[in-house]
């Protein structure tokens, strides 16, 4: 359903694009459980900021933000993200992820998710030499302030979508 309504976007609102991957994260029922809200989304996708809101619906026993609303809050957004900015000749996929917990969430926290153009083109360049690549990267979540509550770093696997099939198939 979600790749449907990405297509969708591109092919009638191409301009609209970042504003309607906002809209359907924040509406889909998968993420809106994780009390995460994308709160900001760049038109070439390089850069997505996320806010989660400290709510009775995410308070643990001690009053924070419970930690596995941190994690899944950030959880879908970098491989999104990727999806969005490589296109379809690539294949992406969450490989795992690492939570450090450095102080209790006691009021919102935010997240950056973001790529420069050089991170794109060396990824590129990577998978046009390898065929596949795991892609390390940190997101931290931090207080209005400043305040680290969380680091997380995120495995990414990445692959050119021809020798994912193909490799796919030798494995069957």
């Amino acid at each position: 359903m979600y790749q449907a309504l990405s297509r969708i976007s591109k092919t009638y609102f191409p301009k609209q694009q970042h504003r309607l991957f906002k809209l359907f994260f924040n509406l889909s029922p998968m993420y809106r459980r994780t009390t995460g809200r994308v709160v900001k989304v760049e038109r070439d996708f390089s850069s997505v900021e996320v806010k989660i809101s400290l709510l009775y619906k995410n308070k643990n026993y001690v009053g924070t933000i419970f930690g596995g609303s941190l994690f899944a809050a950030t959880d879908p957004i970098y491989m999104v993200q990727l999806i969005q900015i490589l296109g379809k000749d690539y294949v992406v996929w969450d490989k795992s992820s690492m939570v450090k917990f450095k102080r209790p969430a006691n009021s919102d926290a935010f997240a950056v998710f973001a790529f420069t153009e050089d991170e794109i083109s060396k990824l590129k360049a990577d998978i046009s030499e390898k065929k596949e690549v795991d892609l390390i990267k940190p997101v931290l979540l931090k207080s209005n302030e400043g305040k680290l509550f969380c680091e997380i770093e995120k495995v990414i696997y990445v692959a050119d979508k021809q020798f994912y099939k193909e490799k796919k198939a030798r494995k069957q």
